[in-house]
């Protein structure tokens, strides 16, 4: 190439970029509605907006939010605009999507985001709850780690919290295993479970110690509802054989039983039990959130179905009438919802670990089987881990 053609090329470069620049400025809209969305007032209003000016329906939909029920038909304002007001609404966090003639989309107004097993969904905070609420205090950090499972021969994906102060000081914490409910991910937890924030206003109050929370990924397949929980024995095996062993070399966590906690929702919750009576070992705290053993509750976990050969009691009594094994566990917490379609569940298995002389703590709330009393959960479980438990704050009920 001549001295010539090489001074030509940045002037035929700036010239393509001009021209690419000025058309993609022309596809754009220079005017039209901007619609805020959501809208949440003072009085806890929620407004959703959605600009679809040819739609002939629009709907809003999402799961814990009680004023949007089975979904909430929304009314076309002027330039195209959609437009609903609900509430007012508790404090929370929730979920939603708009549904735009049969066609379900996330909020593109919104950037605000909650991952499931297979969906993303928008999310809408409303302030007002003080446990949970973002406010003016030390906090810490929410990492997304991605790992190698040998156990499943695959890359996976996990959250992980570590508390204020844990880049600027040299000791360890102690470790707490937080798993989510069936269609959910790693993700949950962190964003419609608002568990990070949830730990800063604990450990800011004093209520709770300074710990380092570890949120996997809980299905290691697909997932449908009506079908049985798959991939039950390999969560574990990824979990024993992987989570736990990357976790304990790359943060400063202790391993050993008195600073390692596990609890979990839903399917979560049944894998805390899992591991808990397979691995009663190496955890000194398990909570169990809306669930107990599937098969107590005529329900089916992985390959093992309720009605087929031994039940889950003869299957395990060696370990539930260990006595060594019982005497590092400080503390078993189950709480589940009156209205929890898992409730019988929660009280079958509850009945079966107080048979085998276990030290219970039982309660049953208010609310169904939603995010509102898992929010609820965490903020009382989790004060009473890596402590001594005083007997009138944890009755066996």
């Amino acid at each position: 190439m001549n001295t010539k053609q090489r001074n030509r090329c940045p002037m035929v470069v700036l010239l393509l970029t001009l021209t690419v620049l000025t058309a993609g400025a022309s596809a754009q809209p220079r005017s039209g509605p901007q619609p805020v969305s959501p809208e949440v007032s003072a009085d806890r209003l929620v407004t959703f907006r959605i600009l679809a000016p040819n739609a002939q329906a629009v709907r809003v939909a999402g799961g814990d939010m009680p004023a949007i029920g089975q979904g909430a038909e929304m009314k076309k304002g002027e330039r195209g605009v959609w437009e609903v007001t609900l509430g007012p609404v508790d404090p929370g966090s929730y979920r939603y999507h708009f549904n735009v003639d049969g066609l379900s989309v996330i909020d593109p107004r919104n950037p605000a985001t909650s991952e499931s097993l297979s969906n993303t969904w928008s999310l809408v905070n409303v302030p007002g709850a003080d446990f949970m609420d973002t406010k003016n205090v030390p906090h810490g950090a929410v990492a997304e780690v991605t790992y190698y499972s040998n156990s499943l021969k695959r890359f996976r994906r996990m959250h992980i919290y570590t508390s204020p102060g844990y880049e600027s000081c040299q000791g360890k914490f102690p470790v707490f295993y937080l798993l989510h409910g069936a269609s959910d991910s790693d993700d949950s937890w962190t964003s419609v479970g608002r568990a990070g924030f949830i730990m800063d206003n604990l450990i800011a109050a004093g209520k709770a110690k300074p710990m380092v929370v570890v949120m996997p990924a809980g299905h290691t397949g697909p997932f449908n509802w009506g079908e049985s929980l798959p991939g039950a024995d390999a969560f574990v095996e990824d979990f024993v054989k992987d989570v736990m062993p990357y976790v304990d070399s790359h943060y400063r966590v202790h391993t050993d039983r008195p600073n390692r906690a596990v609890a979990g929702l839903s399917m979560g919750g049944a894998q805390t039990l899992t591991l808990l009576v397979g691995h009663m070992d190496q955890f000194g705290y398990a909570g169990v959130f809306s669930s107990g053993v599937f098969e107590l509750g005529g329900r089916r976990m992985g390959n093992q179905a309720a009605d087929s050969g031994p039940s889950w009691e003869a299957r395990n009594t060696r370990v539930l009438d260990d006595v060594e094994l019982k005497k590092g566990l400080q503390l078993l917490w189950f709480a589940t919802g009156k209205e929890d379609f898992l409730l019988e569940t929660s009280r079958r298995t509850v009945e079966v670990f107080k048979k085998h002389n276990f030290e219970v703590v039982y309660k049953e709330t208010e609310g169904a089987h939603t995010w509102i009393n898992w929010r609820l959960y965490l903020n009382e479980f989790a004060p009473l881990l890596f402590k001594p438990i005083a007997t009138e704050a944890a009755p066996s009920l």
